[in-house]
């Protein structure tokens, strides 16, 4: 099993050290992730939300204990062992149920906790910064006495609580991105941070639970990086320099930072640099999922099959009967709502791919494109970057490559050779 206290504390000594954490329900980009992890001989950081994945199904439908099993499966088929996969729970806390009294939202933040550390996840973000039931805003202590509440719960119900690795901190983009475009970005302050940690410490020892204390691992902290519809703020190692200097006040912890999608690959290497170790990408990955599907559907066209897919044609049709994914977060002309529904970085689209009738046609476009076996001249024009000679016309091998895109760079970022 992977020493992950250990490539903590080399990267708290300054070696290009840290782990992508990869946040994603997509089978098409697991699968491309664990291909590309298997050379690797580096642990892969599989993670779920607590919208994605809950008691309720989350919007995936999958209950924790689902997820750990399908996972498993995809692991299996790609011969990756699961001691090489680090499982984790994103924003595990009342969030889904947030609209509900405190005590009834907590309850089902308990359950959530409980069902995730039972199957096995170890990687735990606690995060009870929401407001429930209308409740003003929190304060730290509030906060760190809730996160305490399910830190508990994890203790009592993991088959091997000294396997779990907490995150705790709450300072994060919005989810999905920026809705709108902004000119800077807060980064969290040297005060934040410590009441954060000094709020947890003393709502730990509260509850008894000096044992889980060096268990935490990570804090959430805001380094400056987001992005938007059509933008990416990028991270100023200069900007972050305090933050990253007040770690070493706190023995054995590293930072997590989120939403660092679409970040250059050497910002990437700037945030481990300053010792944020954990770095967090979802949306990036299915972006690049998107592209190599509508390569592929003009390859399809190229083709012209006696069946076609009509994928495009599918989703957008499809985006429009059940906008709910995207209705709340693109303004603008119908024809500017229509390129972001297809094009922007906060990849809405993303929510669709697992629509059964969209589901149908992306099969059907990629038993189109096996059977026609397209010349590598026609790939190339979709797919540029290979060299000659070098060129697949698997249409899933042409995913996984594309998708690598994005799994490569993180894995160089974080030190992977």
């Amino acid at each position: 099993m992977f020493d992950i206290k250990a490539l903590i504390e080399a990267n708290r000594a300054g070696e290009k050290n840290g782990l992508p954490c990869f946040c994603t329900a997509n089978d098409h980009v697991i699968r491309s992730i664990l291909s590309y992890v298997k050379g690797t001989g580096r642990p892969a950081v599989i993670e779920a939300t607590c919208n994605q994945v809950n008691q309720d199904g989350g919007y995936t439908g999958m209950t924790p204990t689902d997820y750990m099993a399908w996972v498993g499966d995809i692991a299996a088929n790609a011969d990756v062992g699961m001691d090489q996969i680090i499982m984790g729970g994103d924003h595990l806390g009342p969030n889904p149920w947030r609209n509900l009294t405190a005590e009834a939202a907590m309850e089902k933040a308990r359950e959530l906790v409980r069902l995730y550390v039972t199957a096995g996840f170890r990687k735990i973000h606690l995060d009870t910064s929401m407001q429930l039931g209308g409740e003003p805003l929190l304060s730290f202590a509030q906060i760190a006495d809730r996160a305490a509440d399910l830190c508990a719960v994890a203790e009592a119900h993991a088959p091997d609580p000294e396997q779990l690795l907490y995150i705790i901190g709450t300072e994060v983009p919005i989810p999905g991105g920026e809705v709108e475009e902004t000119d800077a970005l807060d980064v969290t302050s040297v005060r934040r941070f410590r009441d954060t940690i000094q709020s947890h410490r003393a709502a730990f020892a509260k509850r008894g639970l000096e044992a889980a204390w060096p268990r935490i691992v990570s804090i959430v902290t805001q380094p400056g990086v987001d992005f938007s519809h059509t933008s990416v703020y990028e991270f100023d190692p200069v900007l972050a320099k305090p933050l990253a200097g007040a770690i070493f006040s706190e023995p054995g912890i590293s930072y997590e930072a989120h939403s660092t999608d679409y970040q250059p690959t050497a910002s990437l290497a700037e945030l481990v640099a300053s010792h944020f170790f954990f770095l967090k990408v979802g949306p990036e990955l299915t972006f690049r999922f998107r592209e190599a599907i509508f390569a592929l559907a003009e390859i399809e066209a190229e083709m012209a099959p006696s069946n076609p897919s009509n994928l495009r044609r599918v989703i957008a049709a499809r985006m429009t009967e059940n906008s709910g994914y995207w209705r709340d977060y693109y303004q603008g002309t119908e024809s500017e709502v229509a390129l972001l529904r297809s094009y922007s970085y906060s990849d809405r689209i993303r929510y669709y791919w697992s629509d059964p009738v969209v589901s149908t046609a992306l099969a059907n476009l990629i038993d189109n494109v096996k059977a026609a076996r397209p010349s590598e001249t026609l790939v190339s024009q979709y797919f540029s970057g290979f060299d000659f000679g070098d060129i697949p016309n698997d249409p899933e091998k042409l995913i996984e490559r594309h998708v690598q895109l994005c799994v490569q760079r993180y894995f160089t970022a974080t030190g992977a050779t």
